[in-house]
Formats: structure tokens, C-alpha cells, sequence
């Protein structure tokens, strides 16, 4: 078959499959049968798909076409997260508006993912920037606003004066703001949050439940939560009444301490600035830099000496200098440390620049205490701890437990545990957002609006060149009646975090109610999601916050079900070869010509750069259009190649061969049936003698091993088993009427088996088959046992 008739082929089983929705679950679904809810990344419109998105869509329809096959009742949606600063960003560049560069996109991508054969239910499509879809997150909002799992407080954030915006830590580069590249300043501003924290512990706890997670993403997320055991320790300040109170996970090194250290942003570091220029200019200079915590613990460790001392808990006779130090974060623990050089790197490295004391109190357990000295690194391993009156000769565990206990006795401490989880800071400084459904009104205080009010929307006319927030600056928009006391009020011009759509968006997919997000039946027989794929890039905060939202739309009575997702499988990155011309400049693989003598460029027949194989980035322009690859070869040959290379989980590397391999097999397999008789009668296997036939074994092997395979995400062993059946179906010799019904009934097994994998193929051997109905609908062929058992002398 050609490459251009491929292309007619695939398009005409599509038409056929919308046709007969195949893919669209019946209104009057039966509850008792089986379900089965894939899901993979919920994509952004960018306009074009990637080869991340055919892998990771690739997966995803192969588990869809299989439990459907099997039985089960198959919800597998699509949707889009559309809104978002990269549409606001398009819209400045392009002068048009975002809502109109979001739905062009949109239909582009739909009709990419159209012509790829994936077995999307299309009419349970959504878009999250619609107001259909974000009228319903509003009502949740003002729910968890009732049971206290929302609230806004004042909070220091990164402020691009330039910009007038709030950014990310990770939009902090070199402590300038990613785009404007001004100096960013720290700011105190009142922000809406979600009470992420009211759940730390149970986030925690079930993670050991989530047994089809991969360990690594278990382990990510728990760090990420970071539950800690310590103590909050009070050290109270000379010749003043007022304590600083330090939480620490190491009272045990407490006898090791040599200073306290202050985060800029701690209310006494605040306090002093007030009456002390210097503090105040170093807090301004602590302010501009990035905060994030790799950007931390790669900077120069700095402070500023204050005039006060605290008391040490355990000796009334020593007193430790407080510093305020730019790697003490307030968001972390009380925002104040005791630094105990010996026994922590960054405390060891502040130490070393302002001539402090470092005091080891722990050693190995074979070290002789005279011996052991710390210069350059501490030491953080376990040990036994010296130097340290009554803690002497305990080890660390042991030595933790009797510290806490006596700080409790001198009344200087108490047992605590701390979480590294923050609660979530939902607002955003941005027009394309969903709107917080707030009014303040300077009599009534904060207003949520009220419900036959919602959706409040966004207004069409904005002028997206304005300095700051775009709604802020809107003539008209803002202002409002207040709904309780009728008086002149203001919007909250705030939008939601996008991440707020796509912590919810898999349960709208199971129910597209009009009155409500969802019916409660509905959600608890379709949830939690039995499948969710993507990638490793979303192991902490989607799918964290997912987890946290379910959560609270279970304590707000929406549903039963407090996890999104049972099971989940991060799939690898897809990879290729980079170049680079003679200049330097990289090169997009079709520029490159590989002759006799090596790599040259097309264009100047200049000799080319190899580059080491990475992933496909656009700013190295190690890219291949997917579009070209599914209008040359056929989607089909790009399906099966993305599942034959290498285990979904670890990342794949491009190869043109590896695509006319995929290509020749689907075209070696359209031969054979074209080749084959089409029998009058039904294929009895017990007529047949095993021994005489071992095709039947083969088929029956490969039904088992192809199974097996899907259900283990083995999907490049499946394709593996696929090619050896076919080299044994083509190896038959036709020389007696049974080996030609074998071979018709061996390749209508192979179309079954290779369905989830190429069906536009499938259903076009089926159809040259003689089969009558399409091969989306047919039962998934089972494996025989005595057809599997292995033969014994």
C-alpha cells in the first residue's frame, strides 16, 4: 500500500467509527456492568500537538480499545486546560484575543488528534475556559469558602514591579523576573488560598494505598508534604520578655548550636528594620532574590548581625548572636533556625564566612572525639552524640527523644510536628483565568457572590497592554453592587491558579450535567480514574492538588470518593539525535543529509555536528512534526512504532528506520490478507492435530502473551509477539485445505490482537477478512489453556 492511499485508508475508518459511535457511551449506561476510566494529560491549546502527545495518547487508546473490546463500560474523554497566561502572553504578541487564539487552536489540535484513530467519547469534550465548565468550580469555591477550606490572608510574593504581577518562584530567574528582566521585589499582599493543609496527613497516609503508583512518585509527593517530628523550642531573648520560637527536626544537636538566624521576613526582622536603615537595606536586598529552594542552596550564604542574644535552652550561662540570614524562608517552619554548623551544610557555610563557633556534638560511633573535626562539609549521618552533658554516648534517635523531653521539663520547648505542605495560593494577577466569585464591600466585608449570580464572567473588551492586572484596570468591570447591603463594592480582580481547572476536570468528564458538575452516582461509579497518564512533570502539584480537591468536594458533600486516581503510569520523554551547523546553530533533523562522507546540511552541504541524543525540544529543534509522519507513513505506522521501542515508563528515542520498520510490518500484514481465501466454513481447532499444526499453539500463545502484555504496560512486548506471529503466519505453506483455513483463522486473530494498537489497520484486514461488523466492536479473543501448556517427554 502507499503512503498517500495509508492516509485514505485511516480517514475512512474514522468517518465509519463517528459514524456508528463506536466511541460514545449510551445515555442509559448499566451501572452494573464493569467500568473502565482512562485519562490521559489534560493538554494545553498550543495550537500544535508534539510527539510527547502522540506517545502519551498512543497509551492510552491501546488500554481504551482493549477493556472496551473486553467488556467493559470505557469512559475515555479529551478536553483542553485553556486558560492561562501563554494565551494572554499570544494575545499581546498577536493583538488578538485570547479567546479567540485559545478556540483556533483549539479546532487545530482536535482535528490532529482526530486523525490519529484515538477512541475519544467526543461528546463529553470541554473546554475549561468555557463558562459552562468554570461556573460550577465558582460554586465550589464559595463551598470550601464556608467550611473553612478557603480563606485569604496577607502573604509575601515575588512582585515584578515592571510587570505589576505576582510570579512563581520558578519565574524568578537570577532574582529578575523571567520577562521583564527587572529586579523582582518581596511584597506582602492578601491572597486567596485553599487549605491544602487540613489533609497533610491523610495526602500522607494513603499514599501507601496507591499501590499501581509508581514508587517514585509515591516518594515525591510524601517529600513533598514532608511531615517532620521535632520540637518547637522557645529562646528567649536577653534582657527582653519576648521569645523567638524555632522549630527543629535536630534537638538533639542543640549543645552544637552557635547562632540564631532570622528569615527577612520574620516579624522581628521587620520590626528591627523599623528603627535600623541597615536592616532595612539588607531585608530590600534579601527581597530581590529568588527564593526557591535549589536557587537557596546554591547561593552565597548572607546576614546581618542584630544587637540582640538569646538564652540557650539548656545552658542559662551561654547566649547565641541572632543574625537575619537570606536562607531562612518564613514559609518554612517558624521562619527562624538555631544554626548548628557542625551538623548542617548551609549553617556550616554561614559559619565559616562570619567566624562562628562550630561545635560537633555527633561523631561516628569509632571516631575518637579528639579526632574528629569539621571543616568543610558537616556531618549529617548518624552517629553518637559527645559534647553534649546529658545526651553524651546516646545515639541520634535516642539522643532526639531525651532533648525533647527535657526541654518539656525546663518548660523551654514541646513535642511538635511540622509539614513542608503549604496551603495552596490560588489568586493570580491575570485576565485569562476563571474569576474568583468575590465581592468587597467596605461594610459587609468579603461577599461571596451569590449562586443565581454565577457564572461571573470575563469582560470581552480589555486592554491587555495595561501595566499590571488587566481586570484592575478594566472602566466598569469591577464595580458592583454589593448583594447584602446594596452599597458600591468591587469585584476581586483576581484569577484562579490554572491548576484549579484541572484538579477537577476529570470528574465533569463523567457527567456533563447542565445544572450541576456532576450527579453523585454518577462520579462514585466512574471514580476514581483507573488509568491516568502523563508524565513525570506532573508527579507533585497536579496531581497533589487533584488529590487535595477531591478531598474537599468529598467534605462538601459532592461525592464519595476522596482519590482521583488509582492507577497511574508516567510515561518516558521521546528523544532524538540533536545537530549543529559549523556556526553553532542548531539544525531541525530535515536539514541534515547523512552521504558517504558523513552528515552535511542540505542547504550548504557543510559538514554537521552530531549532538548528543535528547529530548525533542523546539529550542534545539530535535523535532519531528507528527503531522508529517501521520500524513507520510499513516498514523497506525506512528502508533505502533511509539509502543515497539522501549517500555511506556522510559524514554524513547526517534529513528526514521524504526518508522519504516513499523511501516513494512502493518504493510507485510494488509498483504497477507489480501493474499488469503476467505473459508465458507468455521475454523473447529479440534479437528486439528497440534503437532501437525503448531500455528494454533502460536495464535493461542500470542492471545496470552498480548493480554498479559496491555494489562502490564508491556506494550513493546505485545508488538514483539505480534511480529513473530506474523513471520509464522507468512511462513505457512499452503499445501492442504486445513492450512487455509488456519491461515485465515491465525490472521483474524492477529487483526484482533493488533487492533488497540493499529485499528485503522485492523479494521481493514477484518474487513478483507469476510468479518462482518467492525473489529472496535467484537469481543477480545481469549486464550485457550490447552493450547498453553507446554509439552513434557
Amino acid at each position: 500500500m502507499t503512503k498517500s492511499s495509508k492516509f485514505i485508508l485511516e480517514k475512512k475508518w474514522q468517518e465509519i467509527w463517528e459514524k456508528q459511535g463506536c466511541f460514545k457511551l449510551n445515555k442509559n449506561l448499566d451501572f452494573k456492568k464493569p467500568k473502565y476510566y482512562v485519562l490521559e494529560m489534560f493538554p494545553y491549546p498550543s495550537g500544535r500537538i508534539h510527539m510527547g502527545h502522540v506517545r502519551n495518547y498512543t497509551l492510552g487508546d491501546v488500554v481504551a480499545r482493549y477493556k472496551r473490546n473486553c467488556g467493559f463500560n470505557v469512559l475515555h474523554p479529551m478536553g483542553w486546560d485553556s486558560f492561562g497566561l501563554p494565551a494572554e502572553n499570544a494575545a499581546k504578541e498577536k493583538s488578538i484575543h485570547p479567546e479567540t487564539w485559545t478556540k483556533e487552536n483549539i479546532n487545530s489540535m482536535r482535528t490532529q488528534l482526530k486523525g490519529m484513530g484515538l477512541s475519544y467519547d467526543w461528546n463529553r469534550e470541554i473546554s475549561t475556559c468555557d463558562k459552562e465548565y468554570y461556573k460550577f468550580e465558582q460554586k465550589m469555591f464559595i463551598d470550601f469558602l464556608k467550611l473553612g477550606l478557603a480563606y485569604r490572608k496577607e502573604s509575601w510574593v515575588n512582585w515584578d514591579p515592571i510587570e505589576k504581577t505576582v510570579l512563581a518562584n520558578e519565574q524568578v530567574i537570577d532574582g529578575c523576573g523571567w520577562r521583564s528582566g527587572a529586579k523582582v521585589e518581596k511584597r506582602l499582599l492578601s491572597q486567596w488560598f485553599l487549605k491544602m493543609t487540613a489533609f497533610a496527613n491523610d495526602l500522607l497516609e494513603t499514599l501507601d494505598e496507591l499501590k499501581n503508583w509508581p514508587d517514585k512518585v509515591r516518594l515525591m509527593q510524601s517529600n513533598w508534604i514532608g511531615k517532620s517530628i521535632g520540637a518547637n523550642i522557645d529562646f528567649k531573648i536577653v534582657n527582653n520578655e519576648k521569645k523567638i520560637k524555632v522549630f527543629t527536626t535536630r534537638p538533639d544537636t542543640l549543645f552544637g548550636a552557635s547562632f540564631i538566624a532570622l528569615s527577612p521576613s520574620h516579624p522581628l526582622s521587620l520590626n528591627l528594620s523599623k528603627t535600623n536603615p541597615s536592616i532595612k537595606d539588607f531585608i530590600s536586598f534579601c527581597n530581590q532574590q529568588t527564593t526557591s529552594e535549589a536557587s537557596i542552596e546554591k547561593a552565597e550564604k548572607l546576614g546581618f548581625k542584630t544587637h540582640l542574644h538569646v538564652s540557650h535552652p539548656f545552658d542559662k550561662k551561654k547566649t547565641l548572636p541572632v543574625y537575619i540570614a537570606n536562607f531562612v524562608l518564613m514559609e518554612y517552619g517558624t521562619g527562624a533556625i538555631f544554626g548548628c554548623p557542625a551538623h548542617d551544610q548551609r549553617d556550616l557555610e554561614f559559619a565559616n564566612k562570619y567566624s562562628l563557633d562550630i561545635i560537633p556534638v555527633v561523631k561516628p560511633k569509632e571516631t575518637i572525639e579528639k579526632d574528629f573535626i569539621i571543616e568543610k562539609v558537616a556531618f549529617t549521618d548518624d552517629g553518637v552524640l559527645f559534647n553534649s552533658e546529658f545526651l553524651n554516648g546516646l545515639n541520634v534517635k535516642d539522643a532526639i527523644k531525651t532533648a525533647i523531653k527535657k526541654l518539656e521539663e525546663l518548660k523551654s520547648g514541646v513535642s511538635s510536628t511540622t509539614w513542608r505542605l503549604r496551603d495552596w495560593g490560588v489568586s493570580r494577577q491575570r485576565y485569562w483565568g476563571c474569576p474568583i466569585p468575590i465581592i468587597h464591600c467596605k461594610v459587609c466585608g468579603i461577599v461571596p457572590v451569590p449562586e443565581n449570580q454565577l457564572p461571573v464572567t470575563l469582560p470581552k473588551q480589555i486592554d491587555l497592554t495595561s501595566q499590571g492586572n488587566p481586570l484592575d484596570a478594566h472602566p466598569t468591570w469591577k464595580y458592583i453592587k454589593c448583594p447584602k447591603c446594596k452599597k458600591q463594592a468591587i469585584r476581586e480582580t483576581d484569577t484562579f491558579d490554572t491548576f484549579f481547572e484541572s484538579s477537577w476536570y476529570f470528574l465533569r468528564f463523567t457527567d456533563l450535567n447542565k445544572r450541576i458538575p456532576f450527579k453523585k452516582e454518577i462520579a462514585n461509579y466512574w471514580m476514581p480514574v483507573d488509568q491516568y497518564i502523563g508524565g513525570i512533570e506532573h508527579a507533585v502539584l497536579h496531581l497533589l492538588y487533584s488529590r487535595f480537591f477531591t478531598r474537599a468536594l468529598k467534605k462538601c458533600s459532592y461525592m464519595d470518593i476522596k482519590e482521583p486516581f488509582s492507577g497511574l503510569m508516567t510515561q518516558g520523554m521521546v528523544c532524538h539525535q540533536t545537530y549543529k551547523s559549523k556556526s553553532g546553530k542548531w539544525l531541525l533533523p530535515d536539514q541534515v543529509s547523512k552521504t558517504k562522507k558523513g552528515l552535511i546540511q542540505k542547504s550548504t552541504g557543510e559538514e554537521v555536528v552530531q549532538g548528543r541524543i535528547e529530548k525533542m525540544s523546539k529550542s534545539k529543534k530535535n523535532v519531528v512534526d507528527p503531522e508529517i509522519i501521520i500524513k507520510n507513513y499513516g498514523a497506525d505506522t506512528a502508533r505502533v512504532f511509539m509502543v515497539s521501542d522501549s517500555p511506556p515508563d522510559r524514554d524513547m528515542e526517534w529513528s526514521t528506520s524504526g518508522v519504516e520498520g513499523a511501516y513494512k510490518f502493518l504493510n507485510k500484514i494488509l498483504k497477507l490478507a489480501e493474499e488469503t481465501k476467505i473459508p465458507k466454513n468455521k475454523v473447529v481447532l479440534e479437528n486439528f492435530d497440534l503437532k501437525k499444526f503448531p500455528i494454533i499453539k502460536k495464535v493461542h500463545q500470542t492471545i496470552n502473551d498480548v493480554t498479559n502484555g496491555i494489562e502490564r504496560f508491556s506494550f513493546n512486548v505485545c508488538i514483539a509477539k505480534l511480529y513473530e506471529l506474523t513471520a509464522q503466519i507468512s511462513s505457512l505453506k499452503i499445501t492442504q485445505k486445513e492450512d487455509y483455513y488456519l491461515k485465515h483463522y491465525s490472521l483474524s486473530i492477529l487483526s484482533q490482537l493488533l487492533s488497540p494498537f493499529a485499528p485503522h489497520h485492523s479494521e481493514e484486514i477484518w474487513l478483507k477478512l469476510g468479518h462482518k461488523g467492525l473489529i472496535a466492536n467484537q469481543p477480545w479473543p481469549k486464550a485457550e489453556k490447552r493450547f498453553l501448556k507446554t509439552e513434557t517427554k
